[in-house]
């Protein structure tokens, strides 16, 4: 018997991917493969951990079997994450499988099995691990009304993106304002750059996802002290890693990579201002 889906592919994240290019980043893109058809989302350049916030939905995905098969045992998806290069193919990074929360037509789209929450999903490149895949995925049956019936894909909107759609809200995680402050003591930094989110620069200002910290063979403490600010979600579970590296300053602006290192959690740098409340009450108490 015939049912046909539609798939809802919510690629948020991927995090801890491997360096593919000799600038110590990657240019990652993600392809979603389900039964006999494949979506792309977009390339983020200069990253080891793209937050791509991209919805990919695949229309009339034809299946066969029983509703009750399709319900409890649904066709694998297979993520494949590739390295955009400006020459030649897009080298293979990793690769992961999901399995997508199915509801079918008779069924109400509410709470607790939807709408899925992300998940992450261990990437492997041969048998070595090779990052996680921040996502979640859905497969919802179209019924005798058609797509119309379907539940309707909540914002928010981004003009900016054109046709690329963002992950739905509900889904999205919810983001809160983050300032990263960095402090280098005793060392002699030519460039030294620190990088998450979208993209990376080897330098950039306030606002923007990187930071600077110092770009003086010969810092002074006045000139050691460099911030940025970002968004990042509100549970903590689900920051990417800090990903820093040094560089060579060499001549007509060409970097050579010194080293790099990854800060897998943020969790014990993060400041939380004192409860002025919950002092006063027990002062007053």
């Amino acid at each position: 018997e015939k049912q046909v889906f539609q798939l809802r592919a919510h690629m948020y994240q991927a995090r801890s991917l491997f360096a593919a290019d000799s600038s110590g980043l990657s240019d990652p893109f993600a392809r979603v493969f389900f039964i006999s058809q494949s979506q792309c989302t977009e390339v983020l350049n200069e990253t080891l951990c793209p937050t791509w916030d991209q919805l990919l939905v695949f229309d009339n995905v034809e299946l066969y079997g029983e509703a009750h098969e399709m319900r409890d045992d649904p066709p694998i998806i297979v993520i494949e994450i590739y390295d955009q290069d400006t020459v030649g193919k897009a080298d293979f990074m990793g690769r992961t499988f999901a399995k997508p929360v199915v509801k079918m037509s008779d069924e109400h789209y509410c709470p607790s099995r939807f709408p899925p929450q992300l998940e992450y999903y261990q990437i492997y490149r041969g048998n070595s691990t090779a990052g996680d895949l921040l996502a979640a995925f859905e497969l919802l049956q179209i019924g005798p009304g058609g797509k119309s019936d379907l539940p309707p894909i909540d914002g928010p909107t981004d003009v900016d993106r054109g046709p690329i759609l963002p992950v739905p809200l509900g889904i999205r995680p919810v983001l809160s304002k983050y300032r990263v402050e960095v402090i280098a003591l005793k060392h002699q930094i030519l460039l030294f750059s620190i990088v998450w989110g979208r993209r990376a620069c080897p330098w950039v200002s306030e606002g923007q996802e990187g930071l600077l910290l110092s770009r003086n063979p010969h810092p002074t403490r006045d000139n050691q002290h460099s911030f940025a600010s970002q968004d990042l979600p509100e549970n903590e579970l689900l920051h990417p890693p800090l990903n820093i590296r040094v560089v060579d300053c060499r001549a007509f602006g060409r970097y050579t990579l010194v080293g790099s290192h990854t800060v897998s959690s943020l969790r014990k740098f993060i400041y939380r201002p004192p409860d002025r409340k919950a002092q006063h009450w027990n002062m007053t108490g």
